[in-house]
Order: C-alpha cells, then structure tokens, then sequence
C-alpha cells in the first residue's frame, strides 16, 4: 500500500513512469469490470475504452486528490465508466439520429462554424463569413496543441464531414473509440476555447 502511495504523489508531481505503473497495476481490473452491452461488443471492446482512459489520466493526473476519500483506482474505473458512457452515447446517436442531427455534411457547409456553436462558442458576427478562413486556420493551430488522436478525430468528422465508419476506417479504432475520442477531443476543446472565445466571436 505505502508503494502504492508513493507512485500516485510521485506521479502527481510528472513522473510518467510512476503514472505507467500505476496503470500497469490498476487497470486491468478496472478493465475486467467494464460492462459493454450486448448491442455494442461488435462495435466496441473494453480495450477501446482502457486507451482513452490511459491518455486522459496522463492528462488530468494533476487533478487527482489523494487526500479524498477515492482511491486511484476508483478515479480510474470513474474516467473509464465516462468513456463507456459517452462512446454508448454516441452509438446510438449515430444509430437512430435524432431530426436535427448532421446526416451529411456538403462541401460547401462551414463545418468550424458548426463546431464552435456545438462547442458553445457563437460565431453570428458580421464578419462571419469574411472571417472563415481565418478561423479555420485558427482552430486548426489549436487542435495542433491536442493528442495527436483527439485534433484527428475532429479535423476528419467536425471539419471535414466524415461519416464515423470512415473516420474509424482512417484512424484504424472501432466505432466506439471514434465517439469516445471525439468527445473527449470536444472537452479539451471547450477549456482552450474559454480563452479563446474572445477572439472568434470578434467583428474585427
């Protein structure tokens, strides 16, 4: 126990190392208590859900408390039951389309545009459409800031119009992992954006 102690405040302070064992330790049993539905196995494996929960504990490491009452691996199973949830989500999303969801997506549409307003981020300025390039060029920089997967997935489905069995077909993940990472992509997104909002909704 006192190791494993030892390897969470070491891995808090940026020792990857001490993060890879801990997940090395941990993760398989919160793997074997991940429940996919029936529906889903054939487009959706635990271990899809374990490589995006292993890249967002690298990434939010720091947030974790270890003076709360959740042990490491509750935290985990916490990410891990998240991923499962909104790659689920998304499944049945793409499954039954609610009316008002992007069928496809014509080369002409202003996929940045639609993304900002998914992500919160309004852009009905009256230079809109002067601005397009620009904010393109702009978003593409940040998505260059994020896991080389997240700024993937949102530049083939978000920008580009991808359907997700071709997105999944380009990156070489299931369908799952494709609703799991872009999700993911999408919360990374909104806290840069926070800063940024400035800029885009700017008339200038």
């Amino acid at each position: 126990m006192n190791d494993t102690n030892g390897l969470v405040e070491r891995a808090i302070g940026g020792d990857e190392d001490a993060l890879a064992k801990l997940l090395e330790i941990h993760g398989p049993e919160v793997e074997r208590t991940l429940s996919i539905g029936r529906p889903w196995r054939s487009v959706l494996e635990s271990a899809d859900v374990m490589q995006v929960t292993y890249l967002e504990a690298f990434l939010h490491i720091t947030q974790f408390d270890p003076t709360r009452s959740e042990p490491f691996q509750g935290w985990l199973r916490r990410i891990a039951e998240n991923n499962l949830r909104d790659a689920i989500r998304g499944l049945q999303r793409q499954k039954r389309p609610p009316p008002t969801a992007r069928v496809e997506s014509p080369a002409e549409a202003d996929g940045s545009s639609e993304l900002l307003a998914l992500l919160g981020v309004a852009t009905t300025t009256p230079s809109r459409h002067l601005a397009r390039d620009e904010r393109i060029n702009r978003l593409n920089a940040i998505l260059d800031t994020l896991p080389e997967d997240y700024g993937c997935v949102v530049r083939l489905y978000d920008l580009d119009g991808l359907a997700i069995g071709e997105v999944a077909k380009r990156m070489e993940r299931s369908a799952g992992a494709v609703h799991m990472l872009r999700a993911r992509a999408h919360d990374r997104l909104r806290e840069v954006l926070g800063a940024e909002s400035a800029w885009f909704t700017s008339s200038s």
